[in-house]
């Protein structure tokens, strides 16, 4: 084989161990804005492998008081997390249990109020780790790929895919901030220029009031003189 034919082989195995690193070390994550009436209860239902991590993020970027009851219950009915009127919240469930786990928020303390609610699930299974190792194993080292050092490779994209699942978290997280700030803002918008416009509307009144009342008085003089 010679040098060109080498080289292109050698490409193709590098190409080849990318992808398959990048599907197998991807976790499953899922995210979701809803919105939580009032007075009302909704629960959502992740499933869940034997020994695995469950994450769950969430804030209210929405609705007055911007707080919500916040539970985590495990498949067997246990209650891991219970949390009342918090406006945001970040939970680890390690190891977890074969089944669904079930992810409530309830609003029922609001009799008028609806949130808007955002949420992040981050699952990450030992199938998952397990398929990483098993792609790894089965590429072995060919001849045409002996200068490379597949350890060397498989730790520095495991940093670099840690590295920007961590990156892409935190924007979203960051998104939902700015979604929360932005919709708090414009409510305070709209209660500073009703109130604005109310003060408005009294100090008029008052305006016309004493105007009206000084003329009635110099009125009263007139018809007294004559």
């Amino acid at each position: 084989m010679d040098g060109a034919q080498r080289t292109r082989v050698s490409l193709l195995g590098c190409v080849a161990l990318f992808v398959g690193a990048v599907n197998a070390f991807s976790p499953t994550d899922s995210e979701f804005t809803f919105l939580l009436p009032a007075a009302s209860k909704e629960c959502f239902y992740q499933s869940a492998a034997q020994n695995g991590s469950l994450e769950i993020e969430y804030q209210v970027i929405a609705g007055a008081g911007m707080d919500v009851d916040f539970s985590i219950v495990s498949p067997q009915g246990i209650y891991l997390v219970s949390e009342f009127r918090r406006s945001d919240g970040v939970h680890m469930v390690e190891p977890t249990e074969t089944g669904d786990y079930q992810i409530c928020f309830d609003n029922s303390f609001s009799r008028f109020s609806e949130k808007m609610v955002f949420f992040e699930v981050i699952m990450d299974s030992p199938a998952n780790d397990a398929g990483a190792d098993d792609e790894w194993a089965g590429l072995g080292e060919p001849e045409s790929l002996l200068e490379y050092k597949l350890d060397d490779i498989k730790e520095s994209m495991e940093t670099v895919h840690r590295r920007l699942e961590r990156s892409r978290q935190m924007q979203t997280v960051l998104r939902a901030f700015e979604a929360r700030d932005r919709n708090l803002l414009e409510d305070n918008l709209w209660r500073v220029s009703f109130w604005s416009c109310v003060n408005l509307l009294v100090l008029l009144s008052v305006a016309l009031t004493q105007v009206y009342t000084v003329r009635r008085l110099f009125d009263d003089r007139r018809r007294v003189c004559s």
